[in-house]
């Protein structure tokens, strides 16, 4: 069983446990005996299996069960210890432990609120307020029962609850003061001064667009969805001019996977100010990396990019040979938008077929008709690819994947989730069952570059209460605290910094490091076997955890943060800031 699998498994049984353990209280308030001793039975059984799945948890790692091992372990245990005992003696009048089963359904209870709205890091502020809230309702409960509890009970939980407000509420975590670091940004000019060989204008606007056949509302570049494609041969100077003529929550330009420098990366707010409507900004940068990637609006992401505001960048080594193809996928109004139309080629012919992902989800693509390589993820070359047949890829959120071969006199057909987006005739697409590429142990291995690591972070990727704003949000949160309070990573010029990351939510978390790509070096504790794998999007999926490493060679300010754009709008973005 995966750590995901048993994350979902502990999740399930501590609700029937819940379940069983308040049902069982209810029944005994009404007297109804074989129901209350059946719940009672359940709710012991589901108690004790959740300490196996605790235990197997805190063995994949502390992250994963450090609120359940510190916070609802002690709590599950006083309510097998006060429930249990009276259920045994078996009194004549069930009702008499209507309340020991109520307070530990209110204790299971407490400790699964602890791990659904407080999360990683457990606090003792947390730990105080579930038992607070515990005695609370136990009092309550009796006194409406006909019960009343002791004058101690009742100074006890009046005790805990003034300690617990005294520690604070535990729901989210008070990150320490960001440190002042200077920062800052030379102008383009100063930065490269030699004259533009590519110039290109995106003029962002509203826009109406054929999405499959249907026409839909869209923020465009240049009036289409894609923007245009913007291309470069290695040495070039790109010279690209945004207007914004009526998107009123602003634009920007980020170069997804560019490693363009730091005043060039289009992050409101941190690089630059979002253009308004009637303003404009230029950007200018060199050629100098090879490969695919894309751009867009960083300003309002989560929706720009949503409603059209991407394109193409493809920066290629020399002349094109043979055909080379773009194929951005990508959806528009919930209808997906048709892929660049293709004729047959001639028998022989190199194909390099420029795989993008600009939705916020992973799509799974399967090229139907012919062997491949991939030669390239995330615009860098892979070492030693081995041909793949009848194999799909899985691309990440804002990755990319360039697959090529060459044209057989058959048909090709490229199918992503199941939908033929490209073809050069018919050919069958059950391609379903086929088995999915895993990247990290595709192609020829090479001696991993560094020994040793200046700075190491993690990053616990998890879902919480936040109640820093106006209005509290339930946000996704990384180490326990929701953008803008999660502290910088901060680094110095020439460190090789190791990331680990730690998804301990039920979704998948795309990630991206902006100005930088990472190399992997394992994930759930297996090193990369493969070809050195330089990414700069990549899933961790529930459960996972990746070890990823870089050099700081681009200095400045960098957005750090989940790419399904929803996740990093509902918090989950940080920074990665030099000293």
């Amino acid at each position: 069983m995966t750590t995901g699998s048993l994350l979902v498994a502990d999740l399930v049984i501590a609700v029937l446990a819940v379940a069983a353990w308040l049902g069982a209280g209810a029944a005994s308030a009404a007297r109804r005996r074989p129901l209350a001793l059946g719940l009672a039975a359940v709710a012991l059984l589901a108690t004790l299996a959740r300490a196996l799945t605790i235990t197997a948890l805190a063995r994949a790692g502390w992250w994963f069960a450090a609120e359940k091992v510190l916070i609802a372990a002690p709590l599950s245990l006083a309510a097998v210890g006060v429930a249990g005992p009276r259920l045994l003696r078996a009194p004549g009048d069930i009702r008499a432990v209507a309340v020991p089963l109520l307070f530990a359904g209110y204790a299971t209870s407490s400790a699964l609120l602890v791990t659904v709205l407080h999360g990683y890091p457990a606090s003792a502020g947390a730990g105080l307020l579930a038992v607070a809230g515990v005695v609370a309702a136990t009092v309550i409960s009796a006194r409406a029962l006909g019960a009343r509890p002791s004058r101690t009970v009742s100074r006890a939980a009046l005790v805990v609850a003034v300690a617990a407000l005294l520690t604070g509420t535990g729901l989210s975590v008070t990150p320490g003061a960001a440190p002042a670091v200077p920062h800052e940004h030379a102008s383009p000019a100063a930065r490269i001064a030699d004259e533009p060989t590519r110039r290109f204008t995106l003029t962002a606007a509203t826009a109406t667009v054929d999405a499959a056949g249907r026409n839909v509302a869209a923020w465009a570049f240049n009036g289409q969805v894609p923007g245009p494609e913007l291309t470069a041969t290695v040495g070039d100077v790109l010279e690209v001019t945004l207007r914004n003529r009526n998107i009123e929550r602003g634009v920007t330009v980020h170069w997804h996977g560019y490693d363009v420098p730091n005043d060039q990366d289009g992050v409101p707010g941190v690089t630059q100010a979002a253009v308004r409507p009637r303003q404009e900004f230029v950007y200018r940068f060199r050629a100098d990396q090879a490969g695919t990637y894309w751009y867009h609006t960083h300003s309002a992401s989560d929706v720009g990019v949503r409603m059209g505001l991407y394109g193409v960048l493809v920066v290629r080594p020399g002349p094109v040979t043979g055909l080379d193809v773009t194929v951005p996928v990508h959806t528009l109004a919930g209808r997906p938008l048709p892929a660049p139309r293709v004729d047959k080629v001639e028998a022989g012919v190199p194909v390099r077929l420029r795989l993008i992902n600009t939705d916020s989800t992973t799509h799974r693509y399967a090229l139907a008709g012919t062997a491949f390589r991939v030669a390239a993820v995330d615009g860098v070359d892979l070492r030693g690819p081995t041909p793949l047949a009848d194999t799909a890829v899985l691309i990440p959120a804002g990755g990319r994947y360039d697959l090529v071969f060459d044209a057989p006199a058959t048909p090709v057909a490229l199918v992503v989730d199941g939908r033929t987006v490209y073809s050069t005739g018919p050919v069958s697409t059950a391609t379903g069952a086929w088995p999915v590429l895993d990247p990290l142990g595709y192609g020829a291995t090479a001696p991993v570059q560094w020994s040793r690591f200046d700075k190491t972070f993690t990053l616990v990727l998890d879902r919480g209460l936040d109640l820093r704003g106006l209005l509290p949000r339930y946000a996704h949160t990384v180490n326990g605290a929701a953008d803008p309070d999660i502290p910088p990573q901060v680094v110095r010029l020439g460190d090789v910094v190791r990331f680990t990351i730690v998804n301990r939510s039920q979704i998948v978390h795309p990630w991206h490091l902006h100005g930088h790509h990472v190399l992997v070096l394992a994930r759930d504790g297996r090193p990369a076997t493969g070809s050195p794998l330089w990414l700069d999007s990549f899933d961790v999926r529930p459960g996972e955890v990746w070890e990823v490493a870089f050099r700081a060679d681009n200095p400045g300010m960098w957005a750090n943060h989940c790419h399904n754009l929803a996740h990093a709008d509902a918090g989950m973005t940080l920074h990665l800031m030099y000293s």
